[in-house]
């Protein structure tokens, strides 16, 4: 073979690598267009946040994964955006797991764990250092879903017409609480009433309820709360800190090139620290505005919160219905709370 005919075979050789490695090249770097829908109204906090994470994830891949943002209910009702995502009617939700707890117990201890960790920080780190992500994406790819990352935040103050001082002056009196909440303040001999949140206000101008969760602080003064509740007290033991979650198409996310996924990933990290810093200065911002309108801040024991801690964890293995992905997560929270000692 003459040098001149060997050249022209490597040269063709390798013209038809190039060949074969260009398709995959521009695929990747195509736009990838999805819709997300939030948990939250237009115009609040959370959802700002909610732009800044889209925002994030566009940055992060010089504008070649494009998230169109819905509030809440623009594309389905809230209710039904886990199925509507599921099925791929959209590719991305933020979400609440508490609110399919009903259907899969291990959602109760992603979301919120009454009586749970104080701090939040202590609460992401159960997610980024001891596994909590690896269950929580578990216990979605068991309903068809995958789990990118949380969004964790503080607590949810208790807004009441009655003097509460003492976890013991809850017992008897009426209380509006949610999912888990419901059953660890029933065992603590609160007479729970479920109701809407939109409810909220009216059961305590009514006298239907003597003391309610119903949402942040800054959320709750918007609502009118300091009009009928003329107490307040922290710290919101049944909600003292929160995980809402990025939540993907299964389908959808494992068609996304590995850079994509690490944006989600970082953006989501980046969101959760920024919006609980903004939390942290607007309830210092808006608990003036409750005093102002006469509301008084009620503080619990921390003494007094650590003893119903105890009683609560026995709440919290009932509520895994022994299911054993829900008991592994119980028992790696506690396992955590013990080390840090909470329990």
């Amino acid at each position: 073979m003459t040098d001149l005919r060997r050249r022209r075979i490597l040269t063709a050789s390798a013209l038809g690598g190039v060949a074969l490695a260009m398709p995959a090249v521009a695929r990747a770097q195509e736009t990838v267009s999805w819709r997300m829908q939030a948990l939250w109204d237009g115009g609040t906090t959370p959802y700002e946040f909610e732009k800044n994470f889209v925002a994030r994830v566009a940055e992060l891949t010089d504008g070649k994964f494009d998230i169109k943002l819905f509030s809440a209910g623009q594309l389905v009702p809230a209710a039904q955006a886990f199925d509507a995502v599921r099925s791929g009617a959209f590719q991305m939700m933020k979400t609440f797991d508490g609110y399919e707890a009903g259907k899969i117990p291990s959602f109760a201890f992603t979301s919120t764990i009454p009586f749970g960790f104080p701090d939040p920080d202590q609460y992401e780190a159960w997610f980024y250092e001891l596994g909590g992500l690896d269950m929580a994406r578990e216990a979605y790819a068991k309903a068809g879903l995958t789990y990118i990352a949380p969004t964790v935040y503080g607590e949810e103050p208790m807004h009441s017409t009655v003097k509460i001082e003492s976890i013991a002056d809850m017992a008897g009196k009426k209380g509006r609480f949610v999912g888990l909440a419901s059953a660890v303040m029933g065992d603590l001999g609160v007479a729970v009433t479920p109701m809407a949140t939109a409810e909220v206000y009216s059961g305590l101008e009514k006298g239907l309820i003597d003391f309610a969760d119903r949402g942040d602080l800054t959320a709750n003064y918007e609502a009118g709360l300091a009009e009928v509740a003329k107490f307040i007290i922290l710290p919101g033991v049944h909600q003292p800190t929160t995980a809402t979650s990025y939540v993907a198409n299964t389908a959808a996310f494992g068609a996304l090139p590995d850079s994509f996924k690490a944006a989600l990933a970082v953006a989501a990290r980046e969101i959760s620290g920024s919006l609980r810093q903004r939390i942290i200065v607007q309830n210092t911002e808006v608990l003036d505005k409750y005093r102002e309108k006469g509301v008084e801040v009620l503080q619990l024991d921390p003494a007094d919160i650590s003893a119903a801690r105890g009683k609560a964890v026995e709440s919290w293995k009932k509520a895994t219905k022994g299911d054993p992905l829900a008991t592994k997560i119980v028992d790696s929270q506690v396992a955590f709370m013990q080390s840090l000692g909470l329990i």
